[in-house]
């Protein structure tokens, strides 16, 4: 079992991966804690619930956009597939 431990807004979150997903998992950490930190830079304080939930809709609205289609970047097609591989190990692993 990987170990992963994920930075955002100055809180550490530790999180467990497969083996081998480590730099998966990580990669994933840094572009959440980089809407994280963004949405926090623009908008101001905010509690740190309201902080995570808006930075999962911005990335969740990126992932519809490009199931749609919709997305200017063909990087969100690609980043789409990889977290919907990655909610399917993740479901496997709670089931």
């Amino acid at each position: 079992m990987g170990h992963v431990t994920v930075k955002v807004s100055g809180r550490d979150y530790k999180l467990s991966c497969a083996d081998g997903e480590e730099d998966h998992l990580a990669a994933l950490g840094s572009h959440f804690a980089a809407k994280a930190d963004d949405l926090a830079a623009a908008i101001g304080t905010m509690s740190e619930p309201r902080l995570l939930l808006m930075a999962g809709l911005q990335i969740a609205d990126e992932l519809f956009a490009a199931r749609a289609g919709t997305s200017d970047d063909p990087r969100f097609t690609a980043l789409a597939a990889r977290v919907e591989a990655l909610a399917a190990l993740l479901e496997g692993q709670v089931a």
